[in-house]
């Protein structure tokens, strides 16, 4: 579990805090008025979240997306042709 430590008594044990972090790779969230505002982490540990950022936003994917299947030149009645039965469905007494 993560240890927890209000803004002042991490400020008090920065030091220490710093070298066990450092040392155990542990994590340590800092907390205001006992919501948690931030999070302090080893540089190894921060290096392997960005290591995990992806490069590219999702605007870039969807174009990308877009680009490989070739969406432009997709017919709309091509797309959806057969995928609705045309029949008229089972019917219906609304009133007795």
């Amino acid at each position: 579990m993560i240890e927890s430590y209000s803004i002042a008594e991490a400020r008090n044990q920065f030091a220490a805090l710093v070298r066990q972090i450092e040392e155990q790779s542990t994590q340590v969230q800092i907390t205001r008025r006992g919501q948690p505002v931030a999070v302090i982490l080893s540089k190894q540990a921060y290096e392997q979240l960005l290591a995990f950022r992806p490069e590219q936003n999702f605007w870039q994917a969807y174009q990308e997306w877009r680009q490989k299947w070739q969406v432009d030149d997709w017919e709309d009645e091509d797309i959806f042709a057969g995928i609705r039965d045309p029949s008229p469905g089972r019917e219906v007494a609304l009133w007795d």
